[in-house]
């Protein structure tokens, strides 16, 4: 039998002769409970918006980015883009060309980042789905159109209700810089705007989308486009992806940036790590500030049991069995807190995961709270909590130590 198991068990279930030692470590328990399903709720929530937020950026960012590793251009030609039209994970294809511009609507001018796409991109694009003015078309006719963030289209009182051009200004390659009549040197184009979309505020404030044409007759350009963007297919795997583009780099030379959607965003998505390990050190120290509670029962435990201790040392325990007792004890209030939070937070998320019953404020894009509940956030939130209950155990035992060798 293990004897230090044996009686933290019944020390932990057995009534103290003093109530405030059970009321102590009940709170502890509570405490435990309460910032362990905290812990397991809130990083769900955090999974959540993640993955929404990820999702809104893949329907504008391509899965893979062909870009020219110098300069702002290049024609794409040649074997290497028969060959990745080939691959049968590659969904679609399309050039864009991507410039800052200048752009005036009904007396308000502002620059903007537009975005010229070809055939593929105006039927494909998931950008379509978040259109949530107008409608998501870049011809009617021979007539030019632009679909607009929502951020510029507010800044710039864009309406596509509204028969009003969009001026597209950029200067002209061509032509030498003129004092006595700078317009002359500027390159315009006309566009009318057909929709709005919302994906979220950094693409919403900068980007409009226009056809091709249109930037190259703006820009002066031939065959030239900034980048080639690959979609693949639903179901296609990391590891698929990272073949796919190690296959592209290896045809295209050092002379081309092949970039996956996390290379695209290395800021965003380096921020949402850091958001989420700031989240869970925030809510670990308020466990550690709760978990206190025990070393405050312990430590009262401690003085309560001292008959027991010299009963247990005239029978030959050791000082290492008898601290190991009382940690052991520590650490089980702490585990059964952290049994219950678990059981709490994992109900709760799986509730909201499932059902949405707690319902988002206001006009967002989803109508409940995103949940999404994860098996490492679950291992860790166990893992740090244990740790934590272990640990502030250890702290009024190594006390008593110390205060019995002085």
């Amino acid at each position: 039998m293990n004897l230090p198991l044996f009686f933290a068990g019944r020390y932990l279930f057995a009534r103290k002769s003093h109530n405030v030692i059970n009321l102590i470590s009940a709170i502890s328990v509570i405490g435990m409970a309460i910032g362990t399903a905290a812990l397991i709720i809130i990083l769900s929530i955090y999974n959540g918006f993640d993955s929404l937020v990820k999702e809104m950026l893949s329907d504008f960012d391509p899965d893979i980015l062909i870009a020219p590793a110098e300069g702002k251009t290049f024609i794409p030609e040649g074997e290497t883009y028969d060959w990745i039209y080939s691959q049968e994970n590659v969904e679609n294809m399309c050039c864009v060309l991507t410039e800052n511009i200048f752009l005036s609507y009904d007396g308000k001018q502002g620059m903007v980042t537009a975005k010229g796409v070809d055939w593929v991109y105006e039927e494909e694009s998931p950008v379509r789905s978040h259109v949530r003015t107008g409608e998501f078309a870049l011809h009617r006719g021979d007539v030019p159109l632009s679909v607009v963030g929502s951020g510029v289209a507010y800044r710039l009182g864009i309406n596509p209700r509204f028969l009003t051009p969009m001026e597209l200004y950029f200067p002209s390659t061509s032509r030498n810089f003129s004092v006595s009549n700078p317009m002359a040197s500027i390159e315009s184009v006309n566009v009318w705007p057909s929709g709005i979309f919302a994906i979220n505020s950094e693409i919403d404030d900068k980007y409009i989308i226009v056809p091709m044409s249109v930037m190259k007759e703006l820009l002066e350009y031939g065959d030239e486009v900034s980048g080639v963007e690959i979609r693949v297919k639903d179901g296609c795997g990391k590891r698929e992806v990272r073949e796919l583009i190690s296959g592209i780099r290896q045809r295209l030379g050092d002379g081309f940036t092949v970039s996956d959607r996390f290379e695209q965003n290395k800021a965003v998505y380096k921020m949402m790590k850091y958001e989420k390990l700031a989240i869970f050190a925030i809510l670990i120290f308020i466990v550690v500030i709760v978990a206190f509670n025990i070393f405050g029962s312990l430590s009262m435990l401690i003085i309560e049991k001292e008959g027991d201790i010299r009963i247990l040392k005239s029978m030959g325990a050791s000082d290492k069995m008898i601290g190991q007792i009382f940690v052991l004890e520590g650490w089980f209030i702490s585990l059964l807190g952290l049994a219950g939070g678990l059981a709490a937070g994992i109900g709760v998320s799986l509730l909201q995961q499932h059902f949405g019953i707690i319902k988002m404020p206001g006009n967002f894009i989803v109508q409940a709270y995103p949940v999404i509940l994860s098996a490492t956030d679950i291992i860790i939130t166990a893992a740090s909590v244990a740790a934590v209950g272990y640990i502030i155990a250890l702290i009024p035992v190594r006390f008593r130590k110390r205060a019995a060798c002085s």
